[in-house]
């Protein structure tokens, strides 16, 4: 007997992720999906970006946490639009989950969509959220190995952010061995070494930023 196999939850949540990726290709939208481990500072960097920034974009912010919506508290307090999605145990997001999201979200004059995926740098690697790009996150604290570890999250990344600088002097994180594993995944990756804490290199972010805002809105941005 033949056994018919279904390829399956990946091969649907593509087809999902590309409805996502033209409703926001309709209306020049930057989607970026920012992928780290727990407590890597994915929304600390979110409200200084969506302070800082808030004169120059309209942005708005998709999270994702298994449960509270502590975190969309913090973003919305900027003054920015977000909703929350609780995956009550599920490790990542999905085009699906994003989609029904955009539904509470006002797309008219956005700029900027942010989705803050659930902490993990396994499960949300794989899902297709009909991002334009994969931002990768981690920060001083979690050891520079990183990379050589979770190769397919840096390898698929267009930027990595690492973050907590300012600990720097009181860790053995060697920056230059995490971002040289990092390159020689991913040749293309733009690296960036910040503090949300008190600022620095924030403004290297904000220009990369700024340019792939402005390569979407003008139809140029690269796909995932």
């Amino acid at each position: 007997m033949q056994i018919p196999v279904v390829r399956n939850v990946l091969e649907a949540n593509e087809k999902m992720a590309a409805h996502v990726r033209a409703r926001l290709n309709d209306r020049g939208i930057l989607a970026l999906n920012l992928i780290s481990s727990p407590g890597a500072g994915k929304t600390t960097l979110l409200e200084r970006t969506l302070t800082d920034l808030a004169s120059r974009f309209n942005m708005a912010v998709i999270e994702g946490d298994l449960q509270t919506d502590n975190d969309a508290r913090r973003v919305a307090a900027t003054g920015a639009q977000a909703v929350q999605i609780n995956t009550e145990g599920g490790c990542h997001l999905d085009s699906n989950l994003v989609l029904s999201a955009l539904e509470k979200i006002n797309l008219e004059g956005l700029d900027i969509l942010f989705i803050e995926n659930v902490g993990n740098l396994v499960c949300p690697v794989e899902f297709d959220c009909g991002e334009d790009a994969k931002v990768a996150i981690l920060s001083v604290a979690e050891g520079d190995d990183k990379p050589e570890k979770y190769p397919l999250l840096f390898h698929l990344a267009k930027a990595m952010i690492i973050n907590k600088i300012d600990l720097l002097p009181y860790l053995d994180f060697d920056v230059q061995k995490a971002c040289g594993f990092a390159r020689r995944l991913n040749p293309d990756l733009s690296t960036f070494e910040v503090s949300c804490r008190t600022g620095q290199n924030l403004d290297l972010w904000y220009a990369w930023l700024e340019k792939m805002q402005a390569d979407k809105k003008s139809g140029s941005a690269l796909r995932t």
